[in-house]
């Protein structure tokens, strides 16, 4: 399935009102997982209160020990603070890289914006060595505008 053929799902999970954020969330990771064979690991992860840090949320993969990033660490903690989306086509290249799994090549964090404010992000890990290209990071920016529909 092509992302342009999952954005009417991604919008029908968006539109259940009687699922919790959280349900609707998983519910996004695994459609993600399901139907992109190069995403092998997608979650969520959420800053955590006053605190500079994130808290993992629903997400579909391998468990990780990885519930909670300090900001500037790692690809998502970069993210945290650059506002920036953050494509990395060889994990084994990056100096400031947090590893789930040895399995994990790429990795690509797309954040989420609530009125202007950067509170949390989509995390994907691929086992395919630079899998990530432009349509990708088009998809996941359209991906986190819609979750940021219902967590306001």
């Amino acid at each position: 399935m092509s992302l342009q053929q999952l954005k009417p799902q991604i919008k029908a999970i968006v539109a259940m009102q009687n699922l919790s954020i959280d349900e609707r969330l998983l519910d996004i990771c695994k459609l993600l997982e399901a139907n992109i064979s190069y995403y092998n690991w997608v979650g969520f992860y959420f800053k955590n209160g006053d605190k500079d840090e994130l808290k993992l949320g629903p997400y579909v993969g391998e468990p990780t020990d990885h519930t909670i990033i300090p900001f500037g660490k790692g690809i998502c903690g970069q993210v945290a603070i650059s506002n920036q989306n953050f494509v990395v086509p060889d994990v084994a290249a990056q100096d400031n890289y947090i590893a789930c799994s040895i399995s994990v090549k790429a990795e690509i964090v797309i954040p989420i914006f609530v009125n202007n404010e950067n509170i949390g992000q989509i995390d994907i890990d691929s086992n395919t060595p630079d899998p990530f290209t432009e349509a990708d990071e088009r998809f996941l920016e359209f991906v986190c505008k819609e979750v940021a529909t219902f967590l306001t």
